[in-house]
Protein backbone atom coordinates (compact mmCIF):
# COMPACT_ATOMS: atom_id res chain seq x y z
CA UNK A 1 0.00 0.00 0.00
CA UNK A 2 1.00 3.45 -0.52
CA UNK A 3 -0.36 5.11 2.77
CA UNK A 4 -3.50 6.16 4.02
CA UNK A 5 -5.36 9.45 3.51
CA UNK A 6 -3.71 12.35 6.09
CA UNK A 7 -5.86 12.57 9.28
CA UNK A 8 -6.68 16.61 10.20
CA UNK A 9 -6.50 17.49 13.54
CA UNK A 10 -9.94 17.39 14.06
CA UNK A 11 -10.91 13.97 13.52
CA UNK A 12 -8.14 12.10 14.86
CA UNK A 13 -6.39 13.39 18.47
CA UNK A 14 -2.28 13.66 18.55
CA UNK A 15 -0.65 10.31 20.84
CA UNK A 16 0.92 12.75 22.70
CA UNK A 17 -0.14 12.77 26.27
CA UNK A 18 -0.44 8.80 25.95
CA UNK A 19 1.36 6.21 28.65
CA UNK A 20 4.27 4.57 27.79
CA UNK A 21 2.12 1.05 27.55
CA UNK A 22 0.09 2.57 25.19
CA UNK A 23 2.27 4.00 23.00
CA UNK A 24 4.22 0.27 23.13
CA UNK A 25 0.89 -1.65 22.22
CA UNK A 26 0.65 0.55 18.76
CA UNK A 27 4.28 -0.29 18.00
CA UNK A 28 3.45 -3.88 17.92
CA UNK A 29 0.18 -3.75 16.10
CA UNK A 30 0.79 -1.14 13.38
CA UNK A 31 0.84 -2.29 10.10
CA UNK A 32 3.92 -2.09 8.07
CA UNK A 33 3.62 0.84 5.54
CA UNK A 34 5.02 -0.58 1.68
CA UNK A 35 5.35 2.14 -0.79
CA UNK A 36 4.78 0.84 -4.50
CA UNK A 37 5.16 4.04 -6.00
CA UNK A 38 7.80 4.98 -8.51
CA UNK A 39 10.58 7.26 -7.17
CA UNK A 40 10.93 11.00 -7.86
CA UNK A 41 13.23 12.63 -10.32
CA UNK A 42 13.56 15.32 -7.98
CA UNK A 43 13.53 13.67 -4.04
CA UNK A 44 13.19 15.76 -1.16
CA UNK A 45 14.39 13.79 2.17
CA UNK A 46 12.50 14.87 5.44
CA UNK A 47 15.36 14.95 8.45
CA UNK A 48 14.11 15.07 11.81
CA UNK A 49 16.55 16.17 14.39
CA UNK A 50 18.79 18.68 14.09
CA UNK A 51 22.18 17.14 16.12
CA UNK A 52 25.15 16.20 14.73
CA UNK A 53 23.64 13.07 13.14
CA UNK A 54 21.10 15.23 10.95
CA UNK A 55 22.92 18.03 9.81
CA UNK A 56 25.69 15.82 8.50
CA UNK A 57 22.84 13.64 6.71
CA UNK A 58 21.28 16.45 5.42
CA UNK A 59 24.92 18.12 4.00
CA UNK A 60 25.97 14.97 2.88
CA UNK A 61 22.84 14.24 0.76
CA UNK A 62 23.75 17.63 -0.73
CA UNK A 63 27.33 16.26 -2.35
CA UNK A 64 25.38 13.42 -3.65
CA UNK A 65 22.85 16.01 -5.45
CA UNK A 66 19.77 15.47 -3.01
CA UNK A 67 17.94 18.21 -1.44
CA UNK A 68 16.49 18.03 2.11
CA UNK A 69 14.52 19.62 4.68
CA UNK A 70 16.00 19.74 8.48
CA UNK A 71 13.50 19.93 11.24
CA UNK A 72 14.41 21.21 14.86
CA UNK A 73 13.33 22.15 17.90
CA UNK A 74 15.84 24.20 18.98
CA UNK A 75 14.79 28.01 19.51
CA UNK A 76 18.16 29.05 19.87
CA UNK A 77 19.84 27.15 17.53
CA UNK A 78 20.74 23.71 16.24
CA UNK A 79 22.78 20.96 17.87
CA UNK A 80 20.83 19.03 19.60
CA UNK A 81 23.14 18.11 22.35
CA UNK A 82 25.75 20.41 20.57
CA UNK A 83 24.38 22.92 23.42
CA UNK A 84 25.76 26.25 24.07
CA UNK A 85 24.34 28.75 26.82
CA UNK A 86 24.74 32.20 26.85
CA UNK A 87 24.03 34.30 29.60
CA UNK A 88 24.10 38.41 29.36
CA UNK A 89 25.34 41.02 30.45
CA UNK A 90 28.51 40.17 31.48
CA UNK A 91 28.34 37.52 28.78
CA UNK A 92 28.99 34.15 30.93
CA UNK A 93 29.04 31.20 28.52
CA UNK A 94 28.75 27.46 29.06
CA UNK A 95 29.07 24.25 26.75
CA UNK A 96 26.24 22.84 28.55
CA UNK A 97 25.96 19.25 26.94
CA UNK A 98 28.75 18.32 24.44
CA UNK A 99 32.33 19.29 26.19
CA UNK A 100 34.92 18.41 23.45
CA UNK A 101 35.51 15.49 20.94
CA UNK A 102 38.23 13.23 19.84
CA UNK A 103 39.27 11.62 16.54
CA UNK A 104 39.65 8.43 15.01
CA UNK A 105 37.86 7.28 12.17
CA UNK A 106 39.83 9.00 8.82
CA UNK A 107 36.59 9.99 7.44
CA UNK A 108 36.11 12.01 10.32
CA UNK A 109 39.68 13.46 10.58
CA UNK A 110 39.01 14.93 7.00
CA UNK A 111 36.10 16.58 7.87
CA UNK A 112 37.40 17.77 11.24
CA UNK A 113 40.57 19.27 9.43
CA UNK A 114 38.50 21.09 7.41
CA UNK A 115 36.57 22.52 10.40
CA UNK A 116 40.24 23.46 11.35
CA UNK A 117 40.89 25.25 8.24
CA UNK A 118 37.75 27.10 8.81
CA UNK A 119 38.83 28.63 11.97
CA UNK A 120 35.25 26.84 12.89
CA UNK A 121 37.04 24.16 15.88
CA UNK A 122 39.75 24.58 18.01
CA UNK A 123 42.17 21.99 19.60
CA UNK A 124 41.99 22.64 23.42
CA UNK A 125 45.67 22.71 24.94
CA UNK A 126 44.57 22.74 28.33
CA UNK A 127 45.10 20.03 30.72
CA UNK A 128 42.22 17.03 31.10
CA UNK A 129 42.88 14.25 33.80
CA UNK A 130 40.66 12.40 36.13
CA UNK A 131 40.19 13.73 39.84
CA UNK A 132 39.60 10.95 42.63
CA UNK A 133 37.61 11.96 45.50
CA UNK A 134 39.73 13.92 47.58
CA UNK A 135 42.11 15.87 45.40
CA UNK A 136 43.80 13.35 43.41
CA UNK A 137 44.37 14.56 39.97
CA UNK A 138 45.79 12.79 37.03
CA UNK A 139 46.47 14.33 33.73
CA UNK A 140 45.68 12.50 30.49
CA UNK A 141 48.90 12.68 27.62
CA UNK A 142 48.23 15.27 25.31
CA UNK A 143 47.67 12.68 22.62
CA UNK A 144 45.04 12.35 21.22
CA UNK A 145 43.98 15.84 20.47
CA UNK A 146 40.63 17.44 22.17
CA UNK A 147 38.57 19.57 20.12
CA UNK A 148 35.67 22.29 20.72
CA UNK A 149 34.05 25.01 18.80
CA UNK A 150 35.62 28.00 18.89
CA UNK A 151 32.69 29.70 20.47
CA UNK A 152 31.01 27.20 21.64
CA UNK A 153 30.07 23.71 20.33
CA UNK A 154 26.46 25.18 19.05
CA UNK A 155 28.81 27.43 17.02
CA UNK A 156 29.87 24.57 15.22
CA UNK A 157 26.33 22.66 14.68
CA UNK A 158 25.28 26.32 13.47
CA UNK A 159 28.08 26.46 10.71
CA UNK A 160 27.77 22.95 8.99
CA UNK A 161 25.02 23.57 6.82
CA UNK A 162 26.11 27.51 6.47
CA UNK A 163 27.59 26.93 2.64
CA UNK A 164 24.59 24.33 1.86
CA UNK A 165 22.46 25.71 -1.00
CA UNK A 166 20.04 22.25 -1.21
CA UNK A 167 19.16 21.82 2.68
CA UNK A 168 16.14 23.86 3.98
CA UNK A 169 16.17 24.64 7.68
CA UNK A 170 12.71 24.79 9.91
CA UNK A 171 13.46 25.68 13.58
CA UNK A 172 11.61 25.65 15.94
CA UNK A 173 9.33 22.72 15.08
CA UNK A 174 8.61 19.95 17.04
CA UNK A 175 7.10 17.31 14.43
CA UNK A 176 4.46 15.68 16.05
CA UNK A 177 2.91 13.39 13.29
CA UNK A 178 4.26 11.37 10.63
CA UNK A 179 1.75 9.80 7.75
CA UNK A 180 2.30 8.12 4.88
CA UNK A 181 -0.19 9.36 1.66
CA UNK A 182 -0.48 8.86 -2.08
CA UNK A 183 3.45 7.52 -2.03
CA UNK A 184 4.64 10.21 0.27
CA UNK A 185 5.58 11.01 3.98
CA UNK A 186 3.18 13.74 5.22
CA UNK A 187 4.85 15.58 8.43
CA UNK A 188 2.98 17.94 10.76
CA UNK A 189 3.07 20.08 13.93
CA UNK A 190 0.32 19.79 16.10
CA UNK A 191 -2.17 19.40 12.86
CA UNK A 192 -0.12 21.77 10.88
CA UNK A 193 1.35 20.43 7.76
CA UNK A 194 4.79 20.55 7.14
CA UNK A 195 5.40 19.30 4.01
CA UNK A 196 5.74 16.19 2.07
CA UNK A 197 8.98 13.94 1.79
CA UNK A 198 9.47 11.14 -0.67
CA UNK A 199 12.02 9.69 2.44
CA UNK A 200 12.27 10.61 6.00
CA UNK A 201 15.28 10.20 8.12
CA UNK A 202 14.19 10.09 12.70
CA UNK A 203 17.78 11.82 13.81
CA UNK A 204 16.56 12.22 17.34
CA UNK A 205 15.60 9.80 20.05
CA UNK A 206 13.99 9.32 23.13
CA UNK A 207 10.39 9.26 24.47
CA UNK A 208 9.34 11.86 21.84
CA UNK A 209 10.78 9.91 19.00
CA UNK A 210 9.08 6.75 20.05
CA UNK A 211 5.74 8.87 20.53
CA UNK A 212 6.35 9.63 16.89
CA UNK A 213 7.11 5.93 15.31
CA UNK A 214 4.11 4.25 17.70
CA UNK A 215 1.96 4.74 14.61
CA UNK A 216 3.59 5.68 11.80
CA UNK A 217 3.73 2.18 9.79
CA UNK A 218 7.02 1.84 10.52
CA UNK A 219 6.66 -1.06 13.07
CA UNK A 220 10.60 -2.44 12.26
CA UNK A 221 12.00 1.03 12.91
CA UNK A 222 9.83 1.53 16.17
CA UNK A 223 11.05 -1.77 17.33
CA UNK A 224 14.73 -0.90 17.39
CA UNK A 225 13.99 2.76 18.31
CA UNK A 226 12.20 1.28 21.48
CA UNK A 227 15.05 -1.08 22.24
CA UNK A 228 17.82 1.81 22.60
CA UNK A 229 18.52 2.63 26.25
CA UNK A 230 18.83 6.14 27.53
CA UNK A 231 20.78 7.63 30.85
CA UNK A 232 19.55 10.91 32.45
CA UNK A 233 22.20 13.00 33.41
CA UNK A 234 22.11 16.53 35.70
CA UNK A 235 24.16 19.37 34.17
CA UNK A 236 24.60 22.39 36.73
CA UNK A 237 26.05 25.97 34.99
CA UNK A 238 27.75 27.82 37.54
CA UNK A 239 29.96 31.20 37.53
CA UNK A 240 32.64 31.78 40.34
CA UNK A 241 34.14 35.37 40.90
CA UNK A 242 37.41 33.89 41.88
CA UNK A 243 38.76 30.76 40.57
CA UNK A 244 38.28 27.38 42.11
CA UNK A 245 41.05 26.03 44.40
CA UNK A 246 43.35 23.32 42.91
CA UNK A 247 44.01 20.60 45.39
CA UNK A 248 48.09 20.80 46.49
CA UNK A 249 50.37 19.63 44.60
CA UNK A 250 47.70 18.66 41.70
CA UNK A 251 48.58 20.26 38.54
CA UNK A 252 45.96 23.11 37.08
CA UNK A 253 43.09 21.64 34.88
CA UNK A 254 40.24 22.69 32.76
CA UNK A 255 38.82 19.90 32.52
CA UNK A 256 38.22 16.41 34.41
CA UNK A 257 36.53 13.25 34.79
CA UNK A 258 35.62 12.67 38.45
CA UNK A 259 35.95 9.47 40.25
CA UNK A 260 34.32 8.36 43.45
CA UNK A 261 31.52 10.72 43.48
CA UNK A 262 27.64 9.86 42.87
CA UNK A 263 26.99 13.31 42.50
CA UNK A 264 29.44 14.34 40.11
CA UNK A 265 31.09 12.47 36.72
CA UNK A 266 32.82 15.20 35.11
CA UNK A 267 33.85 19.25 35.55
CA UNK A 268 34.85 21.35 33.21
CA UNK A 269 36.39 24.98 32.83
CA UNK A 270 34.24 26.94 29.94
CA UNK A 271 35.99 29.96 30.46
CA UNK A 272 39.58 28.85 30.22
CA UNK A 273 38.32 26.53 27.65
CA UNK A 274 37.09 28.84 25.15
CA UNK A 275 38.56 31.99 25.86
CA UNK A 276 41.84 30.80 26.89
CA UNK A 277 44.25 33.73 28.30
CA UNK A 278 41.50 36.50 27.72
CA UNK A 279 39.72 34.91 30.55
CA UNK A 280 40.45 36.52 33.96
CA UNK A 281 36.82 36.75 35.38
CA UNK A 282 34.26 35.38 36.03
CA UNK A 283 34.83 31.44 35.71
CA UNK A 284 32.16 29.35 34.09
CA UNK A 285 32.00 25.59 34.86
CA UNK A 286 29.79 22.80 33.67
CA UNK A 287 29.04 19.90 35.94
CA UNK A 288 27.98 16.88 35.50
CA UNK A 289 26.35 13.91 37.75
CA UNK A 290 26.85 10.33 37.03
CA UNK A 291 23.98 8.53 35.30
CA UNK A 292 23.27 6.61 38.82
CA UNK A 293 22.40 9.59 40.32
CA UNK A 294 20.52 11.35 37.53
CA UNK A 295 17.92 7.91 37.46
CA UNK A 296 17.72 8.62 41.19
CA UNK A 297 16.81 11.50 41.16
CA UNK A 298 14.70 12.20 37.27
CA UNK A 299 11.81 14.23 37.14
CA UNK A 300 10.03 15.60 34.29
CA UNK A 301 12.57 17.72 32.69
CA UNK A 302 10.20 20.21 31.17
CA UNK A 303 8.83 21.37 34.52
CA UNK A 304 11.62 20.64 37.43
CA UNK A 305 10.23 20.82 40.95
CA UNK A 306 12.08 24.00 42.26
CA UNK A 307 12.86 21.59 45.39
CA UNK A 308 14.55 19.21 43.33
CA UNK A 309 16.64 21.94 41.73
CA UNK A 310 18.00 23.24 44.69
CA UNK A 311 19.09 19.68 46.08
CA UNK A 312 20.64 18.72 42.94
CA UNK A 313 22.34 21.94 42.92
CA UNK A 314 23.62 21.49 46.53
CA UNK A 315 24.76 17.85 46.19
CA UNK A 316 26.77 18.70 43.15
CA UNK A 317 28.81 21.59 44.41
CA UNK A 318 29.31 19.61 47.66
CA UNK A 319 30.44 16.84 44.88
CA UNK A 320 33.03 19.53 43.99
CA UNK A 321 34.09 19.90 47.51
CA UNK A 322 34.74 16.19 47.56
CA UNK A 323 36.67 16.17 44.48
CA UNK A 324 38.78 18.89 45.24
CA UNK A 325 39.44 17.52 48.85
CA UNK A 326 37.63 20.92 50.27
CA UNK A 327 36.42 20.67 53.38
CA UNK A 328 32.78 20.48 53.62
CA UNK A 329 30.47 24.07 52.96
CA UNK A 330 34.11 26.03 52.38
CA UNK A 331 33.50 26.13 48.40
CA UNK A 332 32.21 29.98 47.25
CA UNK A 333 28.75 30.28 46.40
CA UNK A 334 28.37 30.75 42.59
CA UNK A 335 26.95 34.22 41.85
CA UNK A 336 25.46 32.37 38.66
CA UNK A 337 23.78 29.12 38.70
CA UNK A 338 21.67 26.84 36.63
CA UNK A 339 21.05 22.99 36.71
CA UNK A 340 19.40 21.14 33.88
CA UNK A 341 18.30 17.70 33.13
CA UNK A 342 19.20 15.56 30.22
CA UNK A 343 16.70 12.98 30.57
CA UNK A 344 17.48 10.86 27.87
CA UNK A 345 21.23 11.96 27.98
CA UNK A 346 23.14 9.24 26.56
CA UNK A 347 22.92 5.53 25.46
CA UNK A 348 23.44 2.88 26.96
CA UNK A 349 23.17 0.16 24.53
CA UNK A 350 23.97 -0.24 20.52
CA UNK A 351 23.62 -2.66 17.21
CA UNK A 352 26.58 -1.04 16.50
CA UNK A 353 25.49 -0.43 13.16
CA UNK A 354 26.00 2.54 10.89
CA UNK A 355 22.40 3.38 10.30
CA UNK A 356 19.11 1.64 9.88
CA UNK A 357 17.26 1.80 6.82
CA UNK A 358 13.43 0.62 5.92
CA UNK A 359 12.93 0.60 2.46
CA UNK A 360 9.71 -0.52 2.11
CA UNK A 361 8.61 2.37 4.28
CA UNK A 362 11.47 4.63 2.76
CA UNK A 363 12.61 5.91 6.17
CA UNK A 364 15.72 5.89 8.28
CA UNK A 365 17.39 5.86 11.74
CA UNK A 366 20.92 8.42 12.38
CA UNK A 367 22.62 8.99 15.73
CA UNK A 368 25.43 8.53 17.94
CA UNK A 369 23.83 5.43 19.59
CA UNK A 370 23.97 3.32 16.62
CA UNK A 371 27.89 2.75 16.47
CA UNK A 372 28.51 4.53 20.12
CA UNK A 373 28.45 7.89 22.42
CA UNK A 374 30.19 10.64 20.80
CA UNK A 375 29.92 13.66 18.15
CA UNK A 376 32.89 11.12 15.96
CA UNK A 377 29.59 7.99 15.89
CA UNK A 378 27.10 10.46 15.29
CA UNK A 379 29.08 12.12 12.41
CA UNK A 380 30.07 8.97 10.98
CA UNK A 381 26.06 7.52 11.21
CA UNK A 382 24.65 10.60 9.45
CA UNK A 383 27.21 10.34 6.60
CA UNK A 384 26.50 6.18 6.16
CA UNK A 385 22.91 6.93 6.26
CA UNK A 386 23.02 9.97 3.46
CA UNK A 387 25.44 7.36 1.25
CA UNK A 388 22.56 4.61 2.17
CA UNK A 389 19.71 6.71 0.72
CA UNK A 390 21.43 8.26 -2.17
CA UNK A 391 22.65 4.77 -3.43
CA UNK A 392 18.73 3.12 -3.17
CA UNK A 393 17.77 6.65 -4.78
CA UNK A 394 20.07 6.07 -8.11
CA UNK A 395 18.48 2.38 -7.88
CA UNK A 396 15.37 3.36 -8.25
CA UNK A 397 13.86 1.53 -5.48
CA UNK A 398 13.58 -1.67 -8.01
CA UNK A 399 15.12 -3.97 -5.52
CA UNK A 400 14.03 -2.65 -1.98
CA UNK A 401 15.08 -5.73 0.26
CA UNK A 402 18.56 -5.37 -0.96
CA UNK A 403 18.52 -1.68 0.58
CA UNK A 404 17.45 -2.77 4.50
CA UNK A 405 19.91 -1.81 7.02
CA UNK A 406 19.85 -2.92 10.54
CA UNK A 407 16.28 -3.86 11.16
CA UNK A 408 16.93 -6.63 13.16
CA UNK A 409 20.16 -6.39 14.91
CA UNK A 410 20.89 -6.89 18.45
CA UNK A 411 21.97 -4.89 20.74
CA UNK A 412 25.48 -4.71 22.82
CA UNK A 413 25.97 -2.81 26.30
CA UNK A 414 27.98 0.77 25.64
CA UNK A 415 31.12 1.30 27.74
CA UNK A 416 33.04 5.06 28.53
CA UNK A 417 33.11 7.34 30.61
CA UNK A 418 29.87 8.47 32.27
CA UNK A 419 29.88 11.55 29.70
CA UNK A 420 31.03 9.19 26.88
CA UNK A 421 33.58 7.62 25.00
CA UNK A 422 36.64 9.10 23.88
CA UNK A 423 39.24 7.47 21.34
CA UNK A 424 42.30 7.22 23.64
CA UNK A 425 40.44 9.05 26.99
CA UNK A 426 39.90 5.27 28.16
CA UNK A 427 39.27 5.33 31.93
CA UNK A 428 41.93 3.82 33.79
CA UNK A 429 39.29 2.27 35.53
CA UNK A 430 36.82 0.34 33.44
CA UNK A 431 33.34 1.57 33.91
CA UNK A 432 30.33 -0.74 34.70
CA UNK A 433 27.57 -1.22 32.39
CA UNK A 434 25.20 1.81 33.05
CA UNK A 435 28.32 4.17 32.23
CA UNK A 436 28.04 3.97 29.00
CA UNK A 437 27.50 7.34 27.55
CA UNK A 438 28.72 10.54 25.59
CA UNK A 439 27.29 14.00 26.01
Amino acid sequence: MDGRKPTSKKTRKSSYGSSRRSILKKTFIQEQVTFTSQLSSDPHVGIIGGGMAGLLCASSLEKRGVKSTVFDTGIHGLGGRMGTRVIDPQPLIFDHAAQFFTVSDPRFSELVGDWLEKGLVRQWQGTIGELEVGGQFVPFPSSPPRYFGVNGMRSLADSILSQTCMVNVVRPCWISKLEPFNGMWHLSENGKPCGQFDIIVIAHNGKCANRLLASSGLPLVARQMKTLGLSSIWALLAAFEDPLPIPTGATSFEGAFVKGVESLSWMGNNSAKLLGSKSSSPHCWTFFSTAAYGKRNKVPQENIPTATAEKVKTAMLEGVEAALGLPKDSLQQPFYSRVQLWGAALPTNTPGIPCIFDPHGRAGICGDWLLGSNLESAALSGMALANHIADYLQSGGARPEEFALGLNNGFETLGGHDIGQFSGLESSTEANPIQAYTI
